[in-house]
C-alpha cells in the first residue's frame, strides 16, 4: 500500500461524439498502446451496431451520427448495459489468526463502474469473432438481455459474497 496517500482522481474530458464522461472513460479502458482513435472507432461502430439491431432492425448506415435522438438512445442503451453488469459487493481476502477469510465488502460507485467496464471489455475480447467491434456489440447486447460473460461474472461475485456472509463481521 502506498504511503503517500490516495491517488488524485483526474478529470476526464467527455468524448467528442456523445459528450459523455462515462463513455469517454470506457474508451480509455479499451485503449491499447495510446491508440485512442482506434478505440473510439471500435466503440462507436459497436454502439452503431447495437442501435441498428435494437431500434431499426437493419444493418447500420451511420445512424448514430445523424440525429441527436439516436445518440441519446444509444447512450441510454449503453448505460443500461453497464447498469446490468455493475456488482454491488465483492469479497476481499483478510488474514486473521493464521487463517485467510474471504470477507464480503460493499463497493463504492466508482469501483462498481470500473469493474463493469473491465468485465465488459474482457468478456468481449474472449469472444470468438474476428473484429473487436462485433464482439463488443454482442457483449453489450447480451448485457442488455441479462446474459453473457460479464453478467455471469457479476452473478458469480454475488454468489461468492453471499456464501461468505458468515465472515462479514471481519470487515
Amino acid at each position: 500500500m502506498s504511503r503517500r496517500g490516495p491517488a488524485v482522481k483526474r478529470d476526464i474530458l467527455p468524448d467528442p461524439l456523445f459528450e459523455d464522461v462515462l463513455l469517454a472513460s470506457f474508451i480509455n479502458h479499451l485503449m491499447c498502446d495510446g491508440k485512442k482513435a482506434v478505440a473510439e472507432k471500435i466503440v462507436y461502430r459497436a454502439l452503431d451496431l447495437v442501435h441498428s439491431r435494437i431500434v431499426t432492425d437493419r444493418l447500420p448506415e451511420k445512424t448514430i451520427y445523424n440525429s441527436k435522438e439516436a445518440r441519446e438512445k444509444v447512450l441510454e442503451l449503453f448505460n443500461k448495459a453497464l447498469e446490468s453488469i455493475k456488482p454491488t459487493s465483492e469479497v476481499k481476502s483478510r488474514r486473521i489468526g493464521g487463517a485467510t477469510y474471504q470477507v464480503p465488502v460493499d463497493l463504492s460507485s466508482s469501483r462498481r463502474v470500473t469493474l463493469a467496464m473491465r468485465w465488459l471489455i474482457d468478456c468481449a475480447k474472449k469472444r470468438s469473432k474476428r473484429a473487436m467491434f462485433l464482439k463488443l456489440a454482442d457483449e453489450i447486447m447480451d448485457a442488455l438481455n441479462e446474459t453473457g460473460g460479464a453478467v455471469k461474472r457479476r452473478i458469480d461475485m454475488h454468489k461468492m459474497a453471499k456464501a461468505n456472509q458468515a465472515f462479514a463481521h471481519y470487515r
